[in-house]
C-alpha cells in the first residue's frame, strides 16, 4: 500500500545520512551511527512513523482501488470488511 511505501521512505530518509560510505550502502543495510546520535535518531524514526500512521487524512483513490482490488480475492465478505477496516478508518454517516 502507498502508506507503507511512504513510511519506509521516511525512515530511509532518516537513516540515509548514516549510510556507511566505505563498506556499503543503505540499500544493503550498512549504517554507522555514532553513539551520541542514537537518542535523536530514535526520536526522528518515531516521528516519521507517527506521521505515516496518522489516520487524519483521506485515502487517495489509488489506495482505495488497490485495497478493494486485493480484497476481491478474499474468500468471504466478512474478511473483506475486516481488511478494509484495518486499512482505513470507516465512518458511518
Amino acid at each position: 500500500m502507498a502508506g507503507d511505501r511512504s513510511a519506509t521512505e521516511k525512515i530511509l530518509n532518516v537513516l540515509r545520512p548514516y549510510a556507511s560510505n566505505w563498506s556499503g550502502t543503505l540499500g544493503r543495510g550498512d549504517v554507522v551511527i555514532p553513539q551520541r546520535e542514537i537518542p535523536r535518531l530514535i526520536h526522528d524514526i518515531l516521528d516519521a512513523l507517527r506521521d505515516a500512521t496518522e489516520r487524519g487524512g483521506e485515502a487517495s483513490e489509488l489506495e482505495v482501488f488497490q485495497l478493494v482490488n486485493d480484497c476481491r480475492r478474499l474468500p468471504s465478505v466478512q474478511e473483506q470488511v475486516q481488511r478494509l477496516r484495518r486499512a482505513f478508518l470507516v465512518l458511518k454517516r
